[in-house]
């Protein structure tokens, strides 16, 4: 079929992961004739990446696929993603759903469009866990500041709490040469900046015998690249050689982030996590010895079964004692088929709740400390290709993000700022020099 005059839109939910594969089946869809318009617009296909690592993450795929499926009515409707592998027939089952794709053909979806008429019934195309083995190189494009790159995919963990591994297979990668290469591809389309992403990066090399260390040793040699952000690195995997390296390096953000997820050896150990807060404590005084201006993000989820107040109350003052930057913070969230569920001790929702919000005001706290501190300071920004009501944003190394008059000159630029002070809004004001 001749789709050039057919249009597609693409919603994305979840992790920065997501929003690199979704850019590659955009790329895909283009390849066959289609024209990329917004989400929000009426669409002849519209593709919903979804994601599954909460119930409410749950919730928000299929409120967005209802969304556009109200919007044009007439539209062919593909559901992929996480939501996609772990609950297929669910996600069939929801009103104007043609196709549920799963993990192993996510990047094979044009396949299925022999046409554009509506199914009876949403088909199903997945996989079972044993068989998710693809890796699909994949990095966002469009905003030409920066490009989320994946390097990795899949989990050998198992967490109790966590369904991610079943949703996206055992850990495995591609080889450093391949990913080097893909990286000096995307700085030669203008990108400045490269995140690196994927499930559990820190554990690269299961597929090529090659390790994470040496992966950013290869990519901090890519001259033609302006900076590079590390995603998210489990603590037991950040090791000292990393952060010395990270301290060293020619382009590496001095920006991490570090999952932790319970303040409690007690917890961690529920949670079957791979090290202790004695060591966790350790990486992040390590990172402030060697790079005191450092950003460290910290994942935390409150609430998780075995919790108690007691337990609560000693992990909050762990995390208060901890020099960090700010907190993700998630309600804990009942997942089908985990160990959790068999746990004594369950957490009521309002409660999750509760201590959620207590955590969230201690990162507001954190993070206007650590922006108060660097207040002064002279860094490097790359500014953002976007403005909004004659202003313009761009982020330091160290991921602070800050705001100044727009100037076309300074768009996907580096500049030298000194950081004035913060604003309302939490930006902060700057002098270029």
């Amino acid at each position: 079929m001749d789709f050039k005059d057919k249009t597609v839109a693409f919603a994305t939910l979840g992790c920065k992961l997501n929003f690199s594969e979704t850019s590659t089946i955009a790329r895909s869809f283009e390849e066959k004739g289609f024209k990329r318009v917004n989400s929000k617009e009426k669409a002849d296909v519209y593709v919903i990446n979804t994601c599954s690592v909460t119930d409410t993450a749950d919730k928000k795929s299929k409120t967005v696929i209802r969304q556009v499926a109200k919007l044009n009515p007439a539209a062919f409707i593909i559901v992929t993603g996480c939501y996609a592998q772990l609950k297929p027939e669910e996600a069939a089952g929801i009103d104007g759903v043609d196709l549920v794709i799963g993990a192993n053909d996510k990047f094979n979806i044009t396949k299925y469009l022999e046409n554009l008429d509506k199914h009876p019934e949403g088909e199903v195309h997945t996989c079972a866990f044993g068989e998710i083995s693809e890796f699909q190189h994949s990095y966002s494009f469009g905003d030409r500041t920066r490009s989320f790159l994946k390097v990795q995919d899949g989990c050998n963990y198992f967490c109790t709490y966590c369904t991610i591994p079943m949703a996206r297979g055992k850990s495995r990668n591609p080889s450093i040469e391949s990913l080097v290469n893909e990286a000096r591809n995307v700085a030669e389309r203008g990108i400045r900046e490269i995140i690196l992403t994927g499930v559990n990066i820190g554990d690269f090399g299961h597929s090529t015998g090659e390790t994470f260390f040496e992966l950013i040793k290869a990519l901090d040699e890519v001259e033609t690249l302006g900076r590079i952000r590390i995603g998210s690195v489990e603590p037991n995997l950040l090791t000292d050689e990393v952060i010395t390296f990270m301290a060293e390096s020619k382009r590496i953000a001095p920006h991490f982030h570090i999952p932790l997820q319970a303040g409690t050896d007690e917890v961690l150990q529920l949670m079957k996590r791979r090290y202790t807060t004695g060591l966790f404590a350790q990486r992040v005084s390590r990172i402030r010895e060697l790079l005191p201006d450092a950003f460290i993000g910290v994942d935390l989820i409150a609430g998780m079964n075995g919790e108690t107040p007691e337990l609560f109350e000693m992990a909050y003052q762990f995390i208060e004692s901890l020099d960090i930057s700010e907190l993700h913070v998630f309600p804990y969230s009942e997942r089908k088929n985990t160990k959790a569920l068999k746990i004594a001790f369950v957490v009521p929702i309002e409660e999750r709740r509760h201590r959620a919000q207590r955590l969230i005001q201690l990162s507001e706290q954190k993070h206007t400390a650590f922006c108060q501190r660097n207040i002064g300071k002279t860094e490097h920004v790359l500014f953002e290709n976007e403005k909004s009501k004659g202003f313009m944003q761009g982020w330091t190394a160290n991921y602070i993000k800050v705001e100044t008059q727009y100037q076309a000159e300074l768009l996907n630029e580096f500049r030298t700022v000194n950081l004035c002070g913060l604003n309302e809004n939490g930006t902060m004001d700057i002098s270029i020099s």
